[in-house]
């Protein structure tokens, strides 16, 4: 029986340029706990974040936050990832000799940036609607650092990834997060490692799970899950690490409610 549905945002829930979720959404998801089965929101977000774009339910569903680095039950931290601090400061800098990337760096209050460019400032605070502060020097950053994405508005698959995966692939792992972020994972760390640690302070069994998600950093929670979907439009390959394809998750969410209740 299923008990708990993990769903990626970016791609698989919002598509194209949205920046809210679909309204029914809330709807099903209510309706799915009262079955006793329960939401996941697992993103490359951050936590606060994605609290902000579940808010109609945000204290009724379970979070994975920051590509896995940071999971919340109930309000609580349940696991939390670390990078190395001199790590992050040589992918700000790699960032900086690039040029034309804007870096984010998270920690488990907020998101920090060192770009200056108002754009993108613009970009994260009212369009993406991320806490974020401005500092001139990575280097001002007292607080432990749990991931980092860098962004690229012409997209990473051109240059920007290559560029960070020769300098830092043999020391982190790299993965498109949407269509402009690389994210930098922190060791032993992704969406299938926090999910199954999720489910393990639940006494949940993965089978019990199903999972959703388009992008390469979802793809170790489609492994672990009883039933991963791909989404129809998903990156070359991740649908090889689903079990089913699918174009709209309420849709299958939706049938899942129908199945419980006959």
């Amino acid at each position: 029986m299923i008990q708990y549905i993990a769903s990626d945002v970016d791609g698989t829930l919002l598509h194209g340029h949205a920046t809210t979720l679909n309204p029914e959404l809330f709807d099903i998801i209510r309706q799915l706990k009262e079955h006793g089965i329960h939401f996941i929101a697992a993103s490359g977000r951050q936590y606060k974040n994605l609290q902000r774009l579940f808010a109609p339910v945000k204290d009724d569903i379970s979070y994975v936050a920051e590509n896995g680095s940071m999971c919340v039950h109930d309000g609580k931290i349940v696991s939390l990832g670390h990078i190395d601090t001199d790590l992050i400061y040589e992918i700000a800098d790699a960032a900086k000799e690039y040029g034309h990337c804007h870096t984010l760096i998270s920690t488990a209050r907020t998101g920090y940036t060192d770009s200056q460019d108002p754009d993108y400032i613009n970009h994260i605070r009212n369009d993406v609607g991320y806490d974020m502060d401005i500092v001139q020097n990575v280097r001002d950053i007292k607080e432990p650092f749990i991931k980092i994405a860098v962004c690229d508005f012409d997209g990473t698959e051109k240059r920007l990834r290559a560029y960070f995966q020769e300098r830092f692939g043999d020391r982190i792992k790299i993965v498109t997060s949407g269509n402009i972020w690389i994210d930098f994972i922190a060791p032993g760390t992704n969406k299938g490692t926090a999910l199954k640690h999720l489910l393990k302070v639940l006494d949940i069994t993965p089978e019990e799970c199903i999972a959703f998600g388009d992008q390469y950093n979802d793809i170790e929670m489609l492994e672990l899950v009883g039933t991963g979907y791909a989404m129809a439009n998903a990156a070359p390959g991740v649908a090889d690490h689903a079990d089913a394809v699918t174009s709209s998750v309420e849709d299958v969410l939706e049938k899942i409610l129908l199945d419980v209740n006959l």
